[in-house]
C-alpha cells in the first residue's frame, strides 16, 4: 500500500528522511481493526519524527501521521483517536505512563490503511467532511483541552495565543472566540496577524509586543522564542498553559517572576477520547469548521511537509486518499 514514512532521521534537514512508497499492509493485533484512510492531517509531531525525536533508529522505517478519518471494516465513517494507551489502562488515556501516539511505536496514518485499537475509533459527525474530521484528533483536541480542561477558562476572560496561524493556534482562536473568550494573538507578519483576525481573534500584535493589559492565560506552544513574553504577558495568579516547544525546548526559567507573581505553569498534552467527542459536538453546535491551509493528495505529501517546515501555513494541511 502507498504510504509516507520516515526511512531515517535527519535533525538538521528533516525532509531528507522523508520517503513515499509502498509499505506492507498493517498488522492487526487482537482488539484492533483497520481503517481505510480517507483523510489525514499533518502535525509538527511528524517533522520532529523525521528529526529523530521520539523515534529511535530501531523503529524505522515508520509510517508517519497521528490523525485520520476514514471507514472501518464494518463500513462506519470514523475518526481515529491518536493516543494509544495500555490494554489495561482505564480513564484519561493521556495520563497512562505507557501511552504513545500512532507513528511512535505503531505505524501511523499517512497510508491507505492503518491499524488501530477498536476503542480508539469514534463516529465521524455527519455534517463534518473527512478532511475536517482529520484535523480534530491532535491540534484541535490539544487546543480544546488547553482552553477548557487544563485551562478551565470562562467566557469574558482574555487569553493570548502565541503564534497566530499554526494548527493549534488557529484552533485555539476559533474555539476560544466561539466560547466567548477574548482572544489575542501574536504573529510575525502583518499577513498572518490579519488572517488571525479573520479567524475570530479580537486583537493581533507583533511577536514580543507590549500588550495593552495583562491576560488571564497564555496558550504556549512555541517555546524558547516566546517564553519570556508569555510570562510577562500574564497577570498575577494567571496561567501559562504549555503544550509544545516548536522553537526550542529550553526557555529561560525566570523563576522569580513565577513565584513572585504566583503564576501557574500548566502542562497539557493532547486529549482523551471523551474530550474528542466533546470537541466535535462543540464544533457541530457552534458551526465551527477548522481552517485548512491546503488539501493535497498523499502522493504530494512532501509539498505539505516543506510548507510546514518553512512556517508558511495558516491552519492545517490535509492529505486525501481515495
Amino acid at each position: 500500500m502507498l504510504a509516507v514514512y520516515a526511512k531515517s532521521a535527519d535533525p538538521s534537514e528533516p525532509l531528507n528522511a522523508l520517503e513515499l512508497g509502498e509499505r506492507p499492509e498493517p498488522e492487526v493485533p487482537d482488539g484492533w481493526t483497520t481503517v481505510s484512510v480517507r483523510a489525514a492531517s499533518l502535525n509538527h509531531h511528524d517533522l520532529w519524527s523525521l528529526r529523530g525525536v521520539g523515534l529511535p533508529e530501531e523503529r524505522l522505517p515508520m509510517i508517519l501521521g497521528c490523525d485520520a478519518a476514514g471507514i472501518d471494516t464494518d463500513g462506519n465513517e470514523v475518526v481515529v483517536h491518536a493516543v494509544i494507551s495500555s490494554d489495561d489502562w482505564r480513564g484519561d488515556e493521556t495520563l497512562d505512563p505507557g501511552r504513545s501516539l500512532l507513528s511512535e511505536r505503531f505505524q501511523g496514518t499517512f497510508a491507505e490503511r492503518v491499524a488501530v485499537p477498536r476503542r480508539n475509533l469514534v463516529p465521524k459527525p455527519e455534517g463534518m467532511s473527512f478532511a475536517q474530521a482529520a484535523c480534530m484528533p491532535t491540534a484541535w483536541l490539544t487546543a480544546y483541552r488547553m482552553l477548557f480542561v487544563t485551562g478551565d477558562l470562562a467566557p469574558g476572560q482574555t487569553v493570548l495565543v502565541q503564534g497566530s496561524t499554526g494548527g493549534i493556534a488557529s484552533a485555539a482562536i476559533m474555539l476560544g472566540s466561539a466560547a466567548g473568550l477574548r482572544v489575542w494573538v501574536t504573529g510575525r507578519s502583518e499577513d498572518k496577524r490579519e488572517r488571525a483576525l479573520g479567524l475570530g481573534a479580537a486583537a493581533a500584535f507583533e511577536s514580543g509586543a507590549r500588550l495593552p493589559e495583562r491576560v488571564d492565560a497564555v496558550i504556549e506552544s512555541v517555546g524558547e522564542a516566546t517564553w519570556a513574553h508569555s510570562l510577562r504577558a500574564v497577570k498575577p495568579g494567571g496561567k501559562v498553559i504549555v503544550t509544545g516547544a516548536t522553537s526550542g525546548p529550553n526557555p529561560p526559567a525566570e523563576l522569580p517572576r513565577v513565584f513572585f507573581l504566583q503564576l501557574r505553569i500548566i502542562g497539557s498534552t493532547m486529549g482523551s477520547r471523551d474530550e474528542l467527542l466533546q470537541l466535535m459536538r462543540f464544533c457541530g453546535e457552534r458551526g465551527i469548521e477548522p481552517e485548512i491551509d491546503r488539501v493535497l493528495p498523499l502522493a504530494d505529501a512532501r509539498e505539505g511537509f516543506a510548507a510546514m517546515a518553512a512556517g508558511e501555513i495558516v491552519g492545517k494541511i490535509v492529505f486525501e486518499l481515495g
